[in-house]
Protein backbone atom coordinates (compact mmCIF):
# COMPACT_ATOMS: atom_id res chain seq x y z
CA UNK A 1 0.00 0.00 0.00
CA UNK A 2 1.10 3.36 -0.77
CA UNK A 3 2.32 5.79 1.97
CA UNK A 4 0.49 8.49 2.58
CA UNK A 5 1.97 12.03 2.18
CA UNK A 6 0.57 15.38 3.39
CA UNK A 7 0.81 18.93 2.47
CA UNK A 8 -0.38 22.33 3.07
CA UNK A 9 -0.56 25.90 2.14
CA UNK A 10 -2.32 28.56 -0.04
CA UNK A 11 -1.82 28.03 -3.83
CA UNK A 12 -2.80 30.85 -5.12
CA UNK A 13 -1.75 31.83 -9.14
CA UNK A 14 -1.13 28.18 -9.36
CA UNK A 15 2.94 28.28 -10.84
CA UNK A 16 5.83 25.64 -11.55
CA UNK A 17 7.11 26.43 -8.39
CA UNK A 18 4.44 24.82 -6.63
CA UNK A 19 4.10 21.52 -9.49
CA UNK A 20 7.83 21.40 -8.58
CA UNK A 21 7.20 20.85 -4.86
CA UNK A 22 4.25 18.62 -5.73
CA UNK A 23 6.28 16.66 -7.54
CA UNK A 24 9.24 16.23 -4.95
CA UNK A 25 6.39 15.57 -2.26
CA UNK A 26 4.74 12.94 -4.15
CA UNK A 27 8.24 11.12 -4.08
CA UNK A 28 7.00 10.22 -0.67
CA UNK A 29 3.74 8.80 -1.87
CA UNK A 30 0.19 9.52 -2.69
CA UNK A 31 0.06 13.08 -2.25
CA UNK A 32 -2.69 15.06 -0.33
CA UNK A 33 -3.20 18.82 -0.38
CA UNK A 34 -4.89 20.66 2.21
CA UNK A 35 -5.54 24.43 1.23
CA UNK A 36 -6.20 27.60 3.43
CA UNK A 37 -9.77 28.71 2.93
CA UNK A 38 -9.65 32.64 1.49
CA UNK A 39 -10.99 33.37 5.25
CA UNK A 40 -7.48 31.96 6.49
CA UNK A 41 -5.62 33.60 3.74
CA UNK A 42 -6.97 37.04 4.21
CA UNK A 43 -6.76 36.51 8.33
CA UNK A 44 -2.66 35.73 8.18
CA UNK A 45 -1.87 37.67 4.59
CA UNK A 46 -4.19 41.02 4.76
CA UNK A 47 -5.21 40.76 1.61
CA UNK A 48 -7.77 38.40 -0.76
CA UNK A 49 -6.72 35.38 -3.27
CA UNK A 50 -6.48 36.15 -6.82
CA UNK A 51 -8.11 32.82 -6.94
CA UNK A 52 -10.51 31.88 -4.73
CA UNK A 53 -10.88 28.68 -2.57
CA UNK A 54 -12.86 26.69 -4.90
CA UNK A 55 -10.54 27.59 -8.24
CA UNK A 56 -7.66 26.92 -6.50
CA UNK A 57 -8.85 23.60 -5.61
CA UNK A 58 -10.17 22.75 -8.60
CA UNK A 59 -6.39 23.62 -10.17
CA UNK A 60 -5.00 21.69 -7.60
CA UNK A 61 -6.93 18.62 -7.92
CA UNK A 62 -5.67 18.80 -11.79
CA UNK A 63 -2.11 18.35 -11.02
CA UNK A 64 -0.95 14.90 -12.08
CA UNK A 65 1.35 14.31 -8.52
CA UNK A 66 -1.90 15.17 -6.67
CA UNK A 67 -3.51 12.51 -5.43
CA UNK A 68 -6.69 14.68 -3.52
CA UNK A 69 -7.01 18.31 -2.45
CA UNK A 70 -9.52 20.04 0.22
CA UNK A 71 -10.05 22.95 1.84
CA UNK A 72 -8.72 22.66 5.49
CA UNK A 73 -11.65 23.93 8.65
CA UNK A 74 -9.60 25.76 10.91
CA UNK A 75 -8.09 28.87 10.61
CA UNK A 76 -4.02 30.37 10.66
CA UNK A 77 -1.21 28.60 10.27
CA UNK A 78 -2.21 25.68 11.92
CA UNK A 79 -5.61 25.26 10.38
CA UNK A 80 -5.02 22.02 8.69
CA UNK A 81 -4.56 20.11 12.21
CA UNK A 82 -7.94 18.47 11.95
CA UNK A 83 -7.68 17.11 8.84
CA UNK A 84 -4.21 15.78 9.65
CA UNK A 85 -5.12 13.96 12.97
CA UNK A 86 -7.85 12.09 11.21
CA UNK A 87 -5.92 11.33 7.87
CA UNK A 88 -2.69 10.59 10.07
CA UNK A 89 -0.31 10.32 7.19
CA UNK A 90 3.04 8.85 7.03
CA UNK A 91 4.80 12.17 6.07
CA UNK A 92 4.23 15.75 6.24
CA UNK A 93 6.42 17.97 3.74
CA UNK A 94 6.52 21.43 3.54
CA UNK A 95 9.05 24.09 1.98
CA UNK A 96 11.86 25.68 4.18
CA UNK A 97 9.38 29.02 4.28
CA UNK A 98 6.44 26.79 5.51
CA UNK A 99 8.57 24.92 8.50
CA UNK A 100 7.30 25.91 12.26
CA UNK A 101 7.96 24.44 15.24
CA UNK A 102 4.17 23.91 16.01
CA UNK A 103 3.87 21.46 12.77
CA UNK A 104 7.50 19.65 13.72
CA UNK A 105 6.06 19.40 17.02
CA UNK A 106 1.95 17.85 16.18
CA UNK A 107 4.39 15.69 13.61
CA UNK A 108 5.94 14.15 16.33
CA UNK A 109 2.71 13.93 18.71
CA UNK A 110 1.61 11.75 15.76
CA UNK A 111 4.86 9.99 15.06
CA UNK A 112 4.38 11.78 11.49
CA UNK A 113 7.94 11.71 10.01
CA UNK A 114 8.20 15.63 8.89
CA UNK A 115 10.31 16.65 6.04
CA UNK A 116 11.42 20.02 5.05
CA UNK A 117 12.17 20.34 1.22
CA UNK A 118 14.74 23.54 -0.05
CA UNK A 119 12.52 25.43 -2.73
CA UNK A 120 14.05 25.16 -5.89
CA UNK A 121 12.94 25.29 -9.45
CA UNK A 122 12.44 22.42 -11.82
CA UNK A 123 15.98 21.96 -13.82
CA UNK A 124 15.84 24.21 -16.53
CA UNK A 125 13.20 26.86 -15.53
CA UNK A 126 13.14 29.95 -13.57
CA UNK A 127 12.46 30.18 -9.76
CA UNK A 128 8.89 31.12 -9.61
CA UNK A 129 6.76 32.57 -6.12
CA UNK A 130 3.59 34.17 -5.88
CA UNK A 131 5.08 37.13 -4.60
CA UNK A 132 6.55 37.52 -7.64
CA UNK A 133 3.96 36.85 -9.78
CA UNK A 134 1.30 38.70 -7.89
CA UNK A 135 3.15 41.47 -10.33
CA UNK A 136 1.90 44.11 -9.15
CA UNK A 137 3.10 44.87 -5.35
CA UNK A 138 6.71 45.65 -5.29
CA UNK A 139 6.54 46.98 -1.55
CA UNK A 140 9.39 45.78 0.54
CA UNK A 141 9.74 44.27 4.55
CA UNK A 142 12.10 45.30 7.18
CA UNK A 143 13.71 43.32 9.43
CA UNK A 144 15.39 45.44 12.47
CA UNK A 145 18.61 43.81 13.20
CA UNK A 146 19.60 45.33 16.49
CA UNK A 147 18.51 48.29 18.60
CA UNK A 148 14.69 47.91 18.24
CA UNK A 149 12.25 49.79 21.06
CA UNK A 150 15.09 52.61 20.87
CA UNK A 151 12.58 54.35 18.55
CA UNK A 152 10.45 54.68 21.40
CA UNK A 153 10.80 57.30 23.36
CA UNK A 154 10.07 55.39 26.80
CA UNK A 155 13.23 53.75 25.92
CA UNK A 156 15.37 55.97 24.24
CA UNK A 157 14.79 58.83 26.96
CA UNK A 158 16.77 56.49 29.59
CA UNK A 159 19.65 56.44 26.99
CA UNK A 160 20.17 57.33 23.43
CA UNK A 161 21.07 54.55 20.61
CA UNK A 162 20.41 53.55 17.31
CA UNK A 163 17.99 50.88 15.46
CA UNK A 164 19.67 49.24 12.75
CA UNK A 165 16.95 47.68 9.70
CA UNK A 166 17.47 46.40 6.53
CA UNK A 167 14.89 46.77 3.58
CA UNK A 168 14.52 43.63 2.07
CA UNK A 169 12.45 42.76 -1.36
CA UNK A 170 9.07 40.72 -1.13
CA UNK A 171 10.50 37.25 -2.09
CA UNK A 172 8.77 35.68 0.63
CA UNK A 173 5.08 37.26 1.68
CA UNK A 174 5.35 37.36 5.32
CA UNK A 175 2.49 36.79 7.63
CA UNK A 176 0.89 39.39 9.29
CA UNK A 177 1.66 40.00 12.81
CA UNK A 178 5.45 38.17 12.33
CA UNK A 179 6.87 41.89 13.52
CA UNK A 180 8.17 42.43 9.34
CA UNK A 181 6.21 45.68 9.66
CA UNK A 182 3.43 44.10 7.73
CA UNK A 183 1.01 46.84 9.07
CA UNK A 184 2.82 49.63 8.64
CA UNK A 185 3.59 48.09 5.03
CA UNK A 186 -0.25 47.51 4.49
CA UNK A 187 -0.35 51.60 4.92
CA UNK A 188 2.55 52.37 2.68
CA UNK A 189 0.05 50.08 0.41
CA UNK A 190 -2.98 52.62 1.11
CA UNK A 191 -0.82 55.80 0.86
CA UNK A 192 1.19 55.15 -2.56
CA UNK A 193 0.21 51.93 -3.96
CA UNK A 194 2.31 49.35 -5.21
CA UNK A 195 5.34 51.44 -5.47
CA UNK A 196 7.22 53.75 -3.09
CA UNK A 197 7.41 56.96 -5.22
CA UNK A 198 10.65 58.92 -5.80
CA UNK A 199 11.80 61.63 -3.57
CA UNK A 200 13.80 62.11 -0.48
CA UNK A 201 13.87 58.76 1.78
CA UNK A 202 13.78 60.56 4.93
CA UNK A 203 10.70 62.94 3.73
CA UNK A 204 9.13 59.97 2.50
CA UNK A 205 9.78 57.52 5.75
CA UNK A 206 7.93 60.90 7.52
CA UNK A 207 5.06 61.11 5.43
CA UNK A 208 4.61 57.48 5.92
CA UNK A 209 4.76 57.75 10.02
CA UNK A 210 2.30 60.03 10.15
CA UNK A 211 0.03 58.33 7.86
CA UNK A 212 0.81 55.18 9.88
CA UNK A 213 0.07 57.37 13.24
CA UNK A 214 -2.70 59.53 12.75
CA UNK A 215 -4.05 61.56 15.38
CA UNK A 216 -5.27 59.92 18.01
CA UNK A 217 -2.92 57.07 17.73
CA UNK A 218 -2.72 55.20 21.61
CA UNK A 219 -0.24 53.07 20.83
CA UNK A 220 2.40 54.62 18.25
CA UNK A 221 3.88 52.26 15.59
CA UNK A 222 7.76 53.47 15.80
CA UNK A 223 9.37 55.08 13.20
CA UNK A 224 12.04 52.38 12.54
CA UNK A 225 9.25 50.47 10.92
CA UNK A 226 8.90 53.65 8.14
CA UNK A 227 12.48 54.21 7.77
CA UNK A 228 13.28 50.25 7.31
CA UNK A 229 10.50 50.26 4.75
CA UNK A 230 11.35 53.26 2.72
CA UNK A 231 14.92 53.20 3.27
CA UNK A 232 16.71 50.63 0.90
CA UNK A 233 19.58 48.81 2.20
CA UNK A 234 20.53 49.21 5.91
CA UNK A 235 19.43 52.43 7.28
CA UNK A 236 21.13 53.11 11.20
CA UNK A 237 18.71 55.66 12.75
CA UNK A 238 19.82 57.32 16.00
CA UNK A 239 16.96 58.17 18.75
CA UNK A 240 17.09 59.99 21.82
CA UNK A 241 13.78 60.64 23.63
CA UNK A 242 12.03 61.19 20.18
CA UNK A 243 10.02 59.49 17.79
CA UNK A 244 11.86 60.65 15.06
CA UNK A 245 15.70 59.89 14.69
CA UNK A 246 18.27 62.44 15.41
CA UNK A 247 20.20 61.11 12.29
CA UNK A 248 19.76 58.65 9.53
CA UNK A 249 23.03 56.74 8.05
CA UNK A 250 22.52 54.74 5.13
CA UNK A 251 24.42 51.76 3.81
CA UNK A 252 24.39 50.23 0.14
CA UNK A 253 27.33 48.94 -0.22
CA UNK A 254 27.24 45.97 -2.48
CA UNK A 255 29.69 43.86 -0.26
CA UNK A 256 27.91 44.78 3.33
CA UNK A 257 24.30 43.66 1.47
CA UNK A 258 25.43 40.44 0.48
CA UNK A 259 27.42 40.02 3.70
CA UNK A 260 24.03 41.00 5.89
CA UNK A 261 22.03 38.53 3.04
CA UNK A 262 24.49 35.42 3.46
CA UNK A 263 24.71 35.39 7.17
CA UNK A 264 20.81 35.46 8.05
CA UNK A 265 18.55 32.14 8.46
CA UNK A 266 14.86 32.37 9.45
CA UNK A 267 13.01 30.23 11.43
CA UNK A 268 9.27 30.59 11.18
CA UNK A 269 7.25 30.59 13.96
CA UNK A 270 3.96 31.92 13.21
CA UNK A 271 2.05 34.89 13.31
CA UNK A 272 1.97 36.26 17.22
CA UNK A 273 -0.99 35.57 19.23
CA UNK A 274 -3.78 37.88 18.67
CA UNK A 275 -3.94 38.62 22.96
CA UNK A 276 -0.02 39.23 23.08
CA UNK A 277 0.90 41.94 25.06
CA UNK A 278 4.53 42.61 24.99
CA UNK A 279 4.40 45.68 27.28
CA UNK A 280 3.18 43.88 30.40
CA UNK A 281 5.87 43.35 33.32
CA UNK A 282 8.59 46.03 31.38
CA UNK A 283 11.50 46.89 33.59
CA UNK A 284 13.13 50.19 31.25
CA UNK A 285 16.08 52.05 32.99
CA UNK A 286 19.02 53.51 31.37
CA UNK A 287 21.44 50.40 32.57
CA UNK A 288 19.33 48.50 29.90
CA UNK A 289 18.62 51.10 27.48
CA UNK A 290 22.12 51.24 27.66
CA UNK A 291 22.77 47.75 26.75
CA UNK A 292 20.47 47.32 23.88
CA UNK A 293 22.32 50.68 22.80
CA UNK A 294 25.70 48.95 23.15
CA UNK A 295 24.48 46.20 21.19
CA UNK A 296 23.18 48.48 18.16
CA UNK A 297 26.31 50.29 17.76
CA UNK A 298 28.47 47.65 17.84
CA UNK A 299 26.03 45.15 15.61
CA UNK A 300 26.74 48.70 13.23
CA UNK A 301 30.18 48.07 13.45
CA UNK A 302 30.46 44.01 12.73
CA UNK A 303 28.27 45.09 9.17
CA UNK A 304 30.84 47.47 8.48
CA UNK A 305 33.67 45.17 8.96
CA UNK A 306 31.93 42.23 7.64
CA UNK A 307 32.58 40.22 10.66
CA UNK A 308 30.47 37.21 10.98
CA UNK A 309 31.55 36.24 14.68
CA UNK A 310 30.57 39.68 16.23
CA UNK A 311 27.23 40.24 13.95
CA UNK A 312 26.17 37.27 15.48
CA UNK A 313 27.15 38.11 18.99
CA UNK A 314 25.82 41.65 19.21
CA UNK A 315 22.18 40.59 17.87
CA UNK A 316 22.70 37.98 20.50
CA UNK A 317 23.43 41.11 23.13
CA UNK A 318 21.02 43.09 21.90
CA UNK A 319 18.34 40.49 22.06
CA UNK A 320 19.26 39.58 25.41
CA UNK A 321 18.82 43.30 26.41
CA UNK A 322 15.50 43.53 25.02
CA UNK A 323 14.25 40.43 26.73
CA UNK A 324 15.62 42.30 30.15
CA UNK A 325 13.30 45.20 29.34
CA UNK A 326 10.17 43.13 28.10
CA UNK A 327 10.28 40.02 29.75
CA UNK A 328 7.00 38.94 27.61
CA UNK A 329 9.26 38.60 24.73
CA UNK A 330 10.55 35.07 26.01
CA UNK A 331 8.48 32.44 26.21
CA UNK A 332 9.01 28.29 26.75
CA UNK A 333 8.38 27.93 22.61
CA UNK A 334 11.36 30.44 21.88
CA UNK A 335 13.89 29.39 24.96
CA UNK A 336 13.43 25.74 23.34
CA UNK A 337 13.98 26.84 19.71
CA UNK A 338 17.12 29.33 20.74
CA UNK A 339 18.41 25.35 22.28
CA UNK A 340 17.52 23.42 19.06
CA UNK A 341 20.09 26.03 17.40
CA UNK A 342 22.44 27.13 19.68
CA UNK A 343 25.23 25.07 18.54
CA UNK A 344 24.73 25.79 14.74
CA UNK A 345 24.17 29.84 15.27
CA UNK A 346 26.66 32.93 15.85
CA UNK A 347 23.61 35.08 17.39
CA UNK A 348 19.88 35.17 17.17
CA UNK A 349 16.70 37.57 17.73
CA UNK A 350 13.16 37.56 17.42
CA UNK A 351 11.58 39.63 14.62
CA UNK A 352 9.94 42.78 15.66
CA UNK A 353 8.44 42.93 19.34
CA UNK A 354 8.24 38.34 19.40
CA UNK A 355 5.83 36.81 20.66
CA UNK A 356 5.84 35.34 16.81
CA UNK A 357 7.10 36.10 13.63
CA UNK A 358 10.32 34.67 13.13
CA UNK A 359 13.58 33.36 15.02
CA UNK A 360 16.16 35.29 13.24
CA UNK A 361 19.58 33.63 13.04
CA UNK A 362 23.31 34.39 12.17
CA UNK A 363 25.57 31.86 10.90
CA UNK A 364 28.49 31.25 8.83
CA UNK A 365 27.25 27.64 7.62
CA UNK A 366 24.02 26.66 6.23
CA UNK A 367 21.21 25.89 8.12
CA UNK A 368 18.76 23.77 6.82
CA UNK A 369 15.39 24.33 6.49
CA UNK A 370 15.14 27.70 6.86
CA UNK A 371 14.81 30.70 4.61
CA UNK A 372 16.54 33.37 3.20
CA UNK A 373 16.10 37.25 2.52
CA UNK A 374 17.36 38.82 -0.54
CA UNK A 375 17.91 42.73 0.53
CA UNK A 376 16.44 45.80 -1.18
CA UNK A 377 18.81 47.35 -3.91
CA UNK A 378 18.58 51.24 -4.91
CA UNK A 379 16.74 50.96 -8.27
CA UNK A 380 16.49 53.79 -10.75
Amino acid sequence: MAKKVFVSGCFDMLHSGHVEFFRQAAGYGDLYVALGSDKTIFDLKGRETVNDERERMFMVKAVAWVKDAFISRGSGVMDFEAELREMHPDYFVVNADGNTPEKRDLCRELGIEYVILERKPSDGLAERSTTALRGRDYLPYRIDLAGGWLDQPFVSKFFPGPVVTISLEPTIEFNERSGMASSTRRHMRELWGVKIPPGNYEKLAKILFCYDNPPGTKVISGSQDSIGLVFPGLAYAWYAGEYWPKRIEQRLDESLLRFVENALYLVPLGPRYADYDVLSGTVIDRERAKALADAADGHWQAILEQDVAAFGRTMREGFEAQVAMFPHMMNERVAALIEEYRHQALGWKLSGAGGGGYLILVSDKPIAGAARVLARREHE
